[in-house]
């Protein structure tokens, strides 16, 4: 582990700060099963039942409250972890959603240090007015009501919150650390592949942290819904925007999230629900490019009835291919053909052909038989249900299948709740049916012809070249076949120690019986040494397996 630069070791502190939270919720034996107890399973189990007895909340709730006190790289992990059921369970993941409200608020005068740091004014000179209570605050950042003071427009500020970026540095070189011991110490665990998932939330939270891949994601989502009036997102002012700090446009409305607790006389519930799902649908299978967290706390609902997108941090991206791809898997959801949609999920590469077992035939089949007979405004939820299937499968998730399961079922159950008679079902297999359709056209086979004939021909150029060479390598005997084998050289290693012991302990017992040489205590000084030696080597080779091993 990368140790950061600290007389007093700061990791090492934060590692125990972490022990020492994980203990608190007891879930302290997370740590311990990789200490000196776990090679005695009859301690460690009794650890496990004792904590598990003496805690009075669900394990789900215990880790939702580790990653509040942990801090803002743990809160956005615990984010990221809500929208993979497939890794921690549907309860867990369910339990985890509810991490982004009840965030500590920074105090103001510490946010205006950032403010003016990052945009090279003293705040009063870009601001005639800023409210100190924010409007909104999250695990990194906080939001704020001001006027800008050459316009005269109110805005809002969001803010990064002092420090973030370091402590979440530091903190994400402590999660590689115990990820890689986990994933290499605890067999079961490695299906997840737990060093991976840190490195991709490595990849994401930094580019959240990075406003301006913010503001370039706001404007391309706009540029996406040019000329679609029931839309609005916010414009940001791009000259009062920086890497912890964006000016943008402040939307005056009402939250989603308000609409679903009480009546609005002047807003169409009906009309919200069937734009949150046509825009949705929209980014997903049209743009490509979609709002990765699409829950009511991010819509907004403005005063002249559109629907808003706000916190786009995190945005999915999608291929062509993967696009067509998705809409044919959607069509063969909703006319319920079980055996193309195993085949289907195969081809996509979200399961291998060695998970389409029995189980997960069968699985499909009985998700598919709830919605016999079905209409098509009753079907929604197959795409979670299909999701929640794999999982208990055990199949392990790509990332953007997983966000768009969960942004399909956020915007499902939102229409619902605004529109009892809301049918999410029936756009979707009118936008699918109309992908698939333009996918044969001549037009795009066309493009596609194209592409493919380029690649032949350069696998044309290329092919004499290659035959040459290998050719050539045959004849002049320097064709070399390289087979990798696992852990074969560390293998090798402890056979070849073995052996050399073996050999000291043999030659040790003959020297023993020989009865020559000096002695001591009658016994032959050889023949002891050996034996003395052998010991020490043997009793070395065990604490360094133990150890790796631990």
């Amino acid at each position: 582990m990368k140790v950061i630069s600290h007389p007093q070791n700061e990791n090492i502190k934060r590692i125990n700060e972490i022990y020492q939270v994980l203990k608190k919720n007891y879930l302290g034996y997370l740590i311990e099963e990789n200490s000196f107890f776990s090679k005695f399973p009859f301690i460690r189990n009794r650890k496990i039942e004792k904590e598990e007895k003496t805690a009075d909340e669900s394990i789900s709730v215990r880790i939702r409250k580790v990653f509040e006190e942990l801090g803002p790289a743990y809160i956005k992990l615990g984010q990221m972890l809500s929208t993979r059921p497939d890794l921690v369970g549907i309860e867990t993941a369910e339990e985890l959603q509810s991490l982004r409200d009840n965030t500590p608020t920074t105090p103001f005068n510490e946010m205006k240090e950032v403010i003016e740091s990052e945009l090279g004014k003293p705040i009063d000179e870009i601001f005639s007015k800023i409210d100190e209570t924010p409007i909104g605050s999250a695990s990194i950042g906080q939001v704020y009501k001001a006027k800008l003071k050459e316009n005269g427009e109110y805005v809002a500020v969001k803010v990064q919150k002092p420090n973030s970026y370091e402590i979440v540095k530091s903190d994400i070189e402590i999660m590689k650390f115990l990820a890689k011991r986990v994933d290499k110490y605890i067999f079961q665990t490695r299906t997840y592949n737990l060093p991976a998932v840190v490195k991709e939330f490595e990849r994401s939270i930094f580019k959240e942290l990075n406003y301006l891949d913010e503001v370039m994601n706001m404007q391309n989502l706009s540029k996406n819904f040019k000329g679609v009036h029931y839309i609005k997102i916010p414009e940001p002012y791009t000259d009062y925007c920086a890497s912890k700090v964006i000016v943008m446009e402040l939307i005056k409305g009402i939250e989603v999230t308000d609409l679903l607790k009480k009546e609005y006389p002047d807003i169409n519930k009906k009309k919200i629900s069937k734009y949150g799902v046509k825009s949705y649908f929209k980014q997903v299978l049209i743009d490509g490019f979609f709002h990765a967290d699409p829950h009511p706390g991010n819509l907004i609902v403005t005063e002249d009835n559109k629907l808003c997108y706000i916190d786009m941090g995190m945005m999915g991206i999608l291929t062509e291919d993967f696009k067509e791809s998705l809409a044919e898997l959607i069509l063969l959801l909703i006319n319920r053909n079980s055996g193309d949609i195993i085949k289907q999920l195969i081809y996509m590469d979200i399961i291998t052909p060695s998970q389409n077992t029995e189980d997960l035939q069968a699985d499909v089949e009985d998700l598919l038989n709830r919605y016999y007979g079905a209409e098509l405004k009753n079907m929604d939820g197959v795409m979670e249900d299909l999701l929640n299937v794999m999982v208990k499968n055990n199949v392990v998730l790509p990332k953007e299948f997983i966000m768009i399961g969960r942004g399909i079922a956020l915007i499902e159950d939102t229409g619902k709740k605004l529109d009892p008679e809301f049918n999410a079902a029936t756009e979707l297999k009118k936008l699918s049916r109309k992908i698939v359709i333009n996918k044969y056209k001549p037009g795009r086979l066309g493009r596609v012809g194209v592409n493919y004939l380029m690649q032949l021909e350069h696998l044309a150029k290329d092919l004499p070249d290659t035959i040459n060479n290998t050719i050539s390598k045959i004849e002049e005997g320097n064709l070399e076949v390289n087979i990798r084998v696992l852990e074969i050289s560390e293998i090798i290693n402890q056979l070849s120690i073995s052996l050399i012991l073996s050999a000291l302990i043999l030659g040790s017992s003959l020297a023993l019986v020989s009865n020559v040489g000096p002695k001591i205590f009658e016994i032959p000084l050889l023949g002891l040494g050996g034996f003395l030696f052998s010991a020490v080597l043997g009793g070395i080779l065990i604490v360094k397996y133990m150890m790796e091993t631990d």
